[in-house]
């Protein structure tokens, strides 16, 4: 007869939901008795998901010879820092490192235990990396620009191109350091090999190394024999994006990597020969970050053989017109849509805004306005985001057509910005179809919109 397993006592329930390491325990029949927090963090299910319930409705196994637990139980089967991919009842993937084996009392198995280790994470960031190869789509002929800024950046990359030397692209977020990249690796004779891309700041520091540098089967809990994105990029380029948020001690493993051409995985014993071109990004002034200690200055010697500063939105503002026309035809094709261009209201507002998020806010704010048109009419205040419409300078009186419309009590209110901008727009239709005694095609020409364009607002309005 089976021996059931005694009732925990609560002093050891808190211990064991104190620990870092996963607990499950079930007993003689199969059924979940013990599921520490840590268990229920790792397979994201609460205690009463899995408790006094069996592991075949608790997991998506095909048969109990998938479950660890379940064999431990009925077979006796032992399994110690043995890794493990399974998916509990939500569907969700569940990747641990864990040691099973059954619980034995007076030559009999009352049950079995399995203590696991999370490497979900792990198993995911190297997946994704791993997906990042042959990336490189953009040319110098897709960077858009003629301001004498953005001409000398183009010009002195496409010199870059002719050899393999490192390359460091500093520039605010969103000003175009990717692009660069990618233009100077299908410029150059590496085009048909690998371009992997990573951003430094996106990964932990414990995690960083194996990435970049590989790993080999034993060299931690869970490591198995993989390529870093060395070696994955060998015969072809690695970007490194914001290489300034590595902490010292990478950054010195780095410029090893970089002198020597050749690197060691982690638990190796054998350096192994890759040749890699190095294109390094920082988001601010070098200069600042080796004052700041964000960067070593012999890492940034050794990267810095080409050095190239993509300029911020602010200081090529006479490109604003063509990004402009570029991102529209863009969002017109993709959206189904025949957006003309911006009123001049926003046209104007684009040359005096600062852009702090560069390039890349200005085509997010031209998506966005896209997605709140209703018809085909050009991108005005009301479309722009919430947090830009106040800064949007008012339209000069000039602009307002005829003198009833200057004298409008709309004008002396104080009100909600969005309630304010629609009176206005109601009571300016209303002007100018006045003006054209209510003639839609010629009110619509005169104001820049298509018919049905018109005849929506009119019917909006109650005109």
């Amino acid at each position: 007869m089976f021996k059931e397993i005694p009732q925990l006592p609560g002093v050891y329930k808190q211990l064991l939901d104190a620990i870092d390491i996963g607990i499950h325990v079930i007993n003689h029949e199969g059924k979940s008795i013990i599921y520490n927090k840590k268990m229920s963090e790792i397979e994201d299910m609460n205690k009463e998901e899995v408790l006094n319930k069996t592991i075949m409705d608790i997991f998506l196994f095909k048969s109990e010879e998938e479950s660890r637990l379940l064999t431990a139980l009925s077979k006796g089967s032992v399994h110690r820092n043995a890794k493990q991919t399974y998916f509990n009842f939500k569907g969700q993937e569940i990747t641990t490192v864990n040691d099973t084996f059954p619980l034995i009392h007076n030559n009999m198995t009352i049950g079995a235990v399995e203590m696991a280790k999370d490497i979900t994470k792990l198993e995911r960031l190297t997946r994704e990396t791993s997906k990042e190869k042959h990336d490189a789509r953009f040319t110098f002929e897709q960077i858009i620009g003629e301001s004498s800024a953005i001409k000398e950046v183009i010009h002195n990359a496409q010199r870059a191109t002719r050899t393999s030397s490192s390359v460091l692209i500093s520039g605010e977020t969103g000003t175009g350091k990717e692009l660069f990249a990618q233009s100077i690796h299908n410029g150059g004779h590496r085009s048909s090999r690998p371009f992997i891309s990573q951003n430094c700041a996106a990964l932990p520091d414990s995690l960083i190394e194996g990435i970049l540098f590989g790993s080999v089967k034993g060299a931690f809990t869970g490591a198995t024999d993989h390529p870093g994105l060395f070696e994955q990029a060998d015969g072809g380029t690695l970007m490194l994006d914001e290489i300034n948020s590595l902490n010292a001690s990478l950054q010195a493993k780095l410029l090893r990597a970089i002198q020597e051409k050749s690197i060691r995985r982690i638990g190796d014993t054998r350096n192994r020969v890759v040749d890699v071109r190095i294109i390094a990004t920082v988001n601010e002034d070098p200069i600042l970050s080796l004052e700041k200690n964000r960067l070593r200055e012999d890492l940034y010697y050794r990267l810095s053989v080409v050095s190239l500063t993509v300029p911020p939105l602010r200081k090529r503002k006479e490109d604003i017109s063509l990004l402009v026309k570029h991102f529209i035809q863009t969002y017109n094709h993709r959206f189904q849509l025949t957006v003309p261009g911006l009123t001049d209201e926003v046209s104007r507002f684009f040359h005096q805004y600062d852009w702090p998020g560069n390039v890349r806010e200005l085509e997010h704010m031209i998506e966005g306005a896209m997605n709140l048109i209703d018809y085909d009419e050009p991108i005005a205040n009301i479309h722009l985001p919430i947090h830009v419409r106040k800064k949007v300078p008012s339209p000069p009186d000039e602009a307002m057509i005829d003198k009833p419309f200057k004298q409008s009590p709309l004008l002396q209110a104080v009100k909600p910005l969005q309630v304010y901008m629609e009176e206005v727009e109601k009571a300016y239709i209303a002007n100018v179809l006045s003006m054209y005694d209510g003639n839609i095609s010629q009110a619509a020409k005169k104001l820049g919109i298509k018919r049905q364009s018109l005849q929506y607002r009119r019917k909006k309005f109650k005109l």
